[in-house]
């Protein structure tokens, strides 16, 4: 018996996907800045332990009713901890595109460096 093969080349401009899932999250995130455990929130929307890691990772889809219920536990809209597509990085969000702490803070004037010198 032979058994023929086909190479499929992969297409360079298409992105990898999060996971089996295509679904992005920020539920590792948030567990971690309010110090929750998988099981802690695992047990508030009822679902094992390894489902919340499985979510995190993205090899897991929730459904509709889950994805809520892990909202209303954050005290957050759906949007917020789900996406289709990468979420930005906090300091993009709050300090603009390729900017950071030392960029947002002002310049210090010509007069503060020459009263540096002068002490």
């Amino acid at each position: 018996m032979l058994t023929q093969y086909t190479v499929v080349q992969e297409n360079e401009f298409s992105s990898p996907p999060p996971g089996e899932s295509g679904l992005y999250n920020r539920i590792a995130v948030l567990r971690a800045e309010r110090g929750i455990s998988r099981q802690t929130l695992a047990d508030a929307v009822g679902v094992n332990y390894q489902t919340i890691g499985f979510l995190e990772r993205g090899a897991y889809g929730p459904s509709l009713k889950l994805a809520f219920s892990i909202a209303a536990y954050f005290a957050l809209p759906v949007e917020a901890i789900f996406s289709t597509s990468p979420f930005q990085p906090l300091s993009q969000q709050v300090y603009g595109t390729g900017a950071t702490r030392s960029s947002a803070l002002p310049a210090p004037s010509r007069d503060e460096d020459r009263g540096k010198e002068q002490s």
